[in-house]
C-alpha cells in the first residue's frame, strides 16, 4: 500500500531546518487548548477500576443511550438503537467502514472532498477504490459536486459538511438533494459531521435532518459519523458514533468486533457524560464563536464560514509562506496544498482557531500584519 505522508510529518519536513527568529503559536492542527470540563475529567478518574473489564465491541448501553438523546436533542430525530453504533472517535470508523462497504465490488469508487481529511484517502487505498475528487473552490463555494456520470459509477460519496478545512457548510435543502441522489444512483452517503457542533449562532443541518425530510425514515443509503472531541474539549475520550441505515449497521457491527476497537469502560463513562451535557459544550461552543468573531474582524476580506474552527486563508504561495512566518514569526500554520491533491489548496493555509481569546487575537493580529507585508513585496 502507497500511503501519503501525514500532512504533519510534511511539515516537519519542510521547517526542520529553519530557525525561528521568535518563538510563537502553533495553529496547525485543530486540537482544542481549552481544558477539557472537569466533570468529565472526575468521571474518568472515578470509572478507573472499570479497566479490569474487557470492553464490549457495541459499547454499552448507557453510552448508546446518551448518543441517542443528543441525536434526539440536537437533530430532533429519535433513532431506534440499531441504528447508532458508537466507535472509537470519528478516524476509525472513517477508515475502516468504507473497506467494510466496498471490500464485495471488483472495482469500487469513492468520491470525497478535495482537500480532505487525509483518513478519506487511506480508506480508499485500503478500499483499492478508484478516487473521484469533489474540487472545493472559490468558484463553487467550496461545495462539493458531482457530475451526472459520476453519480452513475459512484459507489460510495463521502460529504464533511461543515467542512474542514473550509468551514463551508450545506445547507438542508443541498443535503436533501444529496440523499435524493444516494437513493436515485444507489450509492452509500456519509456525512463527517464531527464540527457540527461549533457555530456562531444557528447549528447547521445534518445528514439525517435530511434524510427524514425528504420521507427516507429508514435513512437507506445514508450515515452520519460524530464525535464528542470538539464539543466538549475531549478528542483523547475517542467518544463518535455513526448512525443511520440500519441494514448497513447491522453487518457493519459484526465485521466490527474483529477490528479491536472496543472503546475501554472509563472512557465510555466520560463519554457517557460528555454526550449528555449541554451547559458546559455550550459555553465551549460560545468560546469558538468568539474565535471566528475575532478572525472576521481581523481578515475583513476573507471568506470565513460562520462555523467550524478553521480559516481557510488565501495568502498566495502557501509553500514559501509558511516557511517565511515561521521563520520571521515563529508561527505555525498547515500549508492548503498538503491537504488536497492535483493542486487543490495551493494557495491557502489552513489556521486553527482554538487558542483562549487574547491569545488567539495577538496571534492572528501579527499573522495579518504579516500577510500584508508578504503580499505587498510580492515574495
Amino acid at each position: 500500500m502507497n500511503f501519503q505522508p501525514y500532512p504533519f510529518e510534511r511539515l516537519k519536513d519542510l521547517l526542520h531546518s529553519i530557525a525561528p527568529k521568535k518563538k510563537g503559536v502553533s495553529l496547525t492542527i485543530g486540537e482544542p487548548q481549552f481544558q477539557t470540563p472537569d466533570f468529565i475529567q472526575k468521571q474518568l478518574k472515578d470509572s478507573a477500576g472499570e479497566l479490569r473489564f474487557y470492553p464490549k465491541t457495541s459499547g454499552e448501553d448507557y453510552l448508546k443511550k446518551a448518543q441517542l438523546d443528543f441525536v434526539k436533542k440536537r437533530f430532533k430525530i429519535t433513532l431506534k438503537p440499531s441504528e447508532l453504533i458508537p466507535t472509537f472517535g470519528t478516524r476509525e470508523v472513517l477508515f475502516n467502514l468504507p473497506q467494510f462497504l466496498l471490500f464485495d465490488l471488483p472495482h469500487p469508487i469513492m468520491a470525497y472532498p478535495n482537500p480532505f481529511y487525509q483518513i478519506y484517502e487511506g480508506a480508499a487505498i485500503c478500499s483499492r477504490a478508484k478516487t473521484i475528487y469533489m474540487n472545493l473552490e472559490k468558484h463553487n463555494a467550496f461545495k462539493p459536486i458531482l457530475t451526472q456520470e459520476q453519480k452513475k459509477q459512484v459507489n460510495l460519496v463521502i460529504l464533511n459538511s461543515p467542512n474542514n478545512p473550509t468551514g463551508s457548510t450545506l445547507t438542508l435543502d443541498e443535503l436533501k438533494m444529496w440523499v435524493q441522489w444516494a437513493l436515485e444512483y444507489d450509492f452509500i452517503l456519509i456525512n463527517d459531521e464531527c464540527y457540527s457542533e461549533i457555530y456562531q449562532s444557528s447549528p447547521p443541518a445534518g445528514i439525517l435532518e435530511a434524510s427524514y425530510a425528504i420521507g427516507n425514515t429508514s435513512f437507506k443509503n445514508i450515515l452520519s459519523i460524530n464525535s464528542i472531541s470538539k464539543r466538549s474539549c475531549a478528542p483523547g475520550l475517542r467518544s463518535g458514533f455513526v448512525s443511520g441505515d440500519e441494514v448497513i449497521l447491522k453487518d457493519y457491527q459484526k465485521y466490527r468486533t474483529y477490528t479491536g476497537c472496543a472503546i475501554p469502560n472509563p472512557l465510555q463513562r466520560a463519554g457517557a457524560k460528555a454526550w449528555q451535557d449541554t451547559q458546559e459544550s455550550e459555553k465551549i461552543r460560545q468560546k469558538y464563536a468568539k474565535n471566528l468573531q475575532i478572525a472576521q474582524t481581523i481578515f475583513p476580506n476573507a471568506t470565513i464560514y460562520p462555523y467550524s474552527f478553521y480559516l481557510w486563508l488565501e495568502v498566495g504561495d502557501d509553500i514559501d509562506f509558511t516557511q517565511k512566518l515561521y521563520e520571521e514569526e515563529g508561527i505555525l500554520v498547515l500549508p492548503g496544498s498538503f491537504l488536497g491533491r492535483n493542486h487543490i489548496g495551493k494557495n491557502y493555509v489552513r489556521i486553527a482557531l482554538v487558542y483562549e481569546e487574547d491569545i488567539l487575537r495577538q496571534t492572528l493580529e501579527i499573522l495579518c500584519k504579516f500577510l500584508y507585508s508578504y503580499l505587498k513585496k510580492g515574495i
